[in-house]
């Protein structure tokens, strides 16, 4: 399985064609091992579909082999202890690998699988997840869904929703000698933003999460040095506790920006929070197994980012991200712990048997 994590972590996949190549490598090491795929297209995004078992009752593993955009050098993995550092190593080849090995590892004996198991593999998570989506929307769906993230062998039952949105404030004009005879829109957007931080919704929380997160993540403004702006545009990226509402969000901030003339709010993203309970049956199971092979109670958490998880979670499914140690993702020095990759595969092939197959070494 490392080697196999090796030869992923080498393809250069942080653009679109690297990340079909690695794809299409996954394609041919299952079909070599004897297992049918079925590749898909979205717009030029590869995806790979694999399925083994049977029954009214489906479990989906859902990883991508896309990475963020990396120097040449870190595509060259290397080992130093348990680590095995590289672009992409837990961000998520090696979760990628894991999911594929036990897959593998699964198929040589189905009379012991507990239910069907779809592996799917995607080529977009790093950007905008429209392959996950399109799968989800194609009728790829689940009871439930593993996203192999990287989480420390922890499991991210719950996940923060998305409401990202511009907000355009309208001033007035005027010589940049005479600011008194114009409206300046950066310091509209500057109240704008002193008064949204005293909304009520920012105040939410939960078991997991103490208060939503909000990000001025972009300003629009401003021309010339002599000229008194007369609009300016502010981007936000705010994520809500999972049990908010996001329509009563919206309407919160909606109102806000009517208080401000002229001025309007445009939403550019929104997805829901995932909010899958610490008692649902496969929660149970999964916890159960995996505090059994770390010899330790497991630990239940709530992501803040999004990951594909999203997309299968909007269907009632629960979802959730669960994946090997690492460190530095998206960093320069990004690793993956090997040892926790060979304890992540063999609970993957645990929670893939029926309960009376598994036996725990």
């Amino acid at each position: 399985m490392i080697t196999l994590l090796k030869d992923l972590i080498r393809i250069k996949s942080d653009t679109l064609e690297g990340a079909n190549n690695a794809l299409l490598f996954c394609e041919n090491w299952l079909e070599e091992r004897g297992i049918t795929t079925t590749i898909l297209k979205h717009e030029e995004k590869l995806m790979l579909v694999a399925v083994i078992g049977d029954g009214d009752k489906c479990m989906i593993w859902n990883g991508h082999v896309d990475v963020v955009p990396g120097e040449t050098s870190q595509f060259q993995p290397y080992i130093e202890g348990d680590y095995l550092y590289g672009r992409g190593t837990a961000d998520m080849k090696a979760g990628v690998a894991a999911m594929m090995q036990a897959f593998y590892e699964l198929s040589k004996q189905p009379e012991n699988l507990a239910q069907k198991i779809q592996l799917h593999i995607v080529t977009d998570e790093e950007t905008d997840g429209e392959t996950s989506k399109f799968l989800v929307n194609q009728g790829y769906i689940g009871d439930f869904v593993i996203c192999g993230e990287p989480t420390n062998l922890q499991i991210g039952l719950q996940a923060k929703g998305i409401i990202q949105f511009d907000v355009i404030l309208k001033g007035k004009s005027s010589h940049g000698s005479r600011p008194w005879e114009g409206i300046n829109a950066i310091e509209q957007a500057f109240l704008f933003d002193q008064q949204l931080r005293k909304l009520s919704f920012l105040t939410a929380s939960n078991e997991f999460y103490d208060y939503p997160s909000l990000n001025l993540a972009k300003i629009q403004a401003g021309e010339r040095y002599n000229v008194v702006p007369d609009e300016c545009i502010v981007s936000y990226d705010l994520r809500y506790v999972p049990g908010q509402d996001m329509h009563s969000i919206l309407l919160d901030l909606q109102t806000l920006t009517e208080e401000f003339p002229n001025s309007e709010i445009q939403v550019h993203t929104t997805a829901p929070a995932v909010t899958t309970e610490a008692i649902n049956p496969y929660i149970k199971r999964i916890a159960q197994v995996t505090s059994q092979f770390i010899g330790k109670p497991a630990v239940l958490f709530g992501q803040h980012g999004a990951a594909d998880a999203r997309f299968y979670a909007e269907t009632g499914a629960g979802a959730i991200e669960f994946g090997p140690s690492g460190g530095d993702w998206h960093g320069e020095k990004e690793y993956v712990s090997i040892s926790s990759t060979e304890t992540y595969k063999n609970i993957l092939v645990s929670l893939g048997k029926s309960e009376k197959n598994i036996i725990i070494s």
